[in-house]
């Protein structure tokens, strides 16, 4: 049995592409690749409103038309591929990303990925970089139905948790991330890496960097 102390009371769910780690970039790269190879036109504007989404949910945007599940597969495979070519060997990490996980794990905190990208792209940054200790569970595109805006991202997350919504805090930087963040009944915080801080005015906090933040500061907004 868990001893008292032991218990989480408190969990931190967090994005992985512009939260964690500094991949936009790359992303968006990949998929003007992508775009390219099939005739397809993107553009800034498409890639900054679909950012954060799953791939089922870009491509047919990107497409304009609806897509067959088997065309997707095979388009976001080769995006996704596409992306760990790009990326391999330029992984970073965001500003005050292991000083903050560091705080909140000596504050009993239980940490979770949500991220809307393939497994294969998490393995592949935990691999590259030196926070995978930190984290007590993972919920990537494979993991749910629905990706988001809707909630079940986060919902999952916080169940592989073992703890409620009103428990958690999501970390997003992305507009659909903090309404699935919302539509979990859950506090966000937002990180202005990939929008403007008034794009993001729906999140509880905003910050520049998560360097900004203490295990404190997590704490208070769970306890408002």
């Amino acid at each position: 049995m868990a001893k008292k102390s032991d218990i989480k009371k408190f969990g931190a769910i967090f994005d992985l592409d512009g939260v964690l780690v500094d991949t936009s970039f790359y992303h968006k790269k990949a998929w003007f690749d992508l775009a390219e190879r099939e005739g397809l036109d993107m553009s800034d504007d498409i890639f900054r409103k679909t950012f954060g989404m799953q791939n089922y949910q870009i491509i047919p945007v990107l497409a304009k038309k609806s897509v067959s599940p088997e065309e997707i597969d095979r388009m976001s495979q080769w995006k996704e591929r596409r992306y760990r070519e790009l990326i391999s060997g330029n992984l970073q990490l965001m500003e005050g990303v292991m000083e903050l996980l560091d705080d909140l794990k000596q504050n009993n905190f239980a940490l979770a990925i949500g991220t809307s990208t393939p497994r294969k792209n998490l393995d592949f940054m935990l691999t590259g970089t030196e926070i995978q200790g930190f984290f007590d569970a993972y919920v990537t595109s494979e993991d749910v139905n629905e990706g988001k805006p809707a909630p079940d991202t986060f919902i999952t997350a916080a169940q592989k948790l073992s703890l409620s919504a009103e428990q958690c805090i999501v970390i997003e930087d992305a507009l659909q991330g903090i309404e699935a963040g919302k539509k979990a009944a859950m506090k966000v915080i937002a990180v202005t890496t990939t929008r403007d801080e008034a794009d993001l005015h729906k999140a509880d906090v905003i910050v520049d960097s998560l360097g900004q933040l203490t295990a404190d500061d997590f704490k208070e907004l769970l306890q408002k």
